[in-house]
């Protein structure tokens, strides 16, 4: 195990470099920007729908880069998985039933 920051990381671990951070950092920015744009359309059914996906790849950008989780065991994955399941399919049975009552 190495020390970076504090933390230990493991040893064949590489870190990206800062010319990754700043395209991601860029993506992030580009994707707020669509976030905005779509908002703006005024979509009644599927602008809601668009942002949620448009959060989720911005959410995965910060979670792989700059939380370093693409280079985490198997078994960290396997319960973000898990976590990111169960926030969708609540997320899903909420739409259905705001769905179902109108």
């Amino acid at each position: 195990m190495e020390k970076y920051g504090g933390q230990e990381r493991a040893a064949g671990a590489a870190l990206p470099s800062n010319g990754t951070y700043v395209a991601v950092w860029a993506a992030l920015l580009f994707f707020l920007g669509l976030t905005i744009f779509v908002a703006r359309l005024g979509i009644p059914s599927f602008g809601v729908a668009i942002n949620l996906l448009i959060a989720t790849v911005k959410a995965g950008l910060v979670l792989v880069f700059f939380m370093h989780l693409g280079s985490e065991g198997r078994f960290l994955k396997i319960m973000l998985g898990v976590a990111f399941a169960a926030l969708t399919a609540i997320i899903l049975l909420t739409f259905s039933d705001v769905m179902f009552r109108r």
